[in-house]
């Protein structure tokens, strides 16, 4: 079933890209005890995913942590070093990329997208959500191909 508003994030395990190399992440130990802007892309280094989705975030940082956002991250089905570089082109330190190389994650809240027709094989689908203390609060999913619901702007606008 689908993740909702209201419902708790299932735990699965993550990879957090960092500057001394990939470090695992329990996902409830990440979201436990503050408000995350989390947003989720099919692919790092992909056209809209690098040309607007990850720089509208970047470029919004500063006014979703003054509207109580405490961290902002992105997840993608792309492993760590991947996410890592991806982060790094994009001069995203406001940013934390989680990887969800295996897909557990997109899995576990039923967001998973078949790219296998591109090439890109099973991936996440376009999202974004505001978790408070691993409940989501806000969910924005897009339809295939668009790019409409799931930007900073908008969250800004569910703040």
């Amino acid at each position: 079933m689908t993740i909702a508003i209201g419902d708790k994030l299932p735990d699965v395990k993550l990879i957090k890209a960092t500057e001394s190399g990939p470090e695992p992440v329990q996902s409830a130990d990440f979201f436990a005890g503050r408000k995350v802007a989390l947003f989720s892309v099919p692919g790092a280094f992909t056209p809209t995913c690098s040309a607007k989705h990850l720089p509208g975030f970047v470029d919004k940082a500063a006014d979703l942590k003054a509207s109580g956002i405490d961290e902002i991250a992105c997840t993608a089905v792309n492993d760590a070093f991947v996410m890592g570089a991806w982060g790094k082109a994009s001069g995203s330190s406001d940013v934390t990329m989680l990887s969800d190389g295996n897909g557990d994650f997109v899995k576990a809240i039923d967001l998973v997208m078949d790219g296998t027709g591109f090439g890109m094989g099973h991936r996440g689908k376009r999202f974004s959500m505001v978790v408070n203390d691993g409940v989501v609060e806000q969910l924005n999913v897009e339809a295939p191909g668009a790019f409409e619901v799931s930007s900073a702007d908008y969250m800004l606008g569910q703040l």
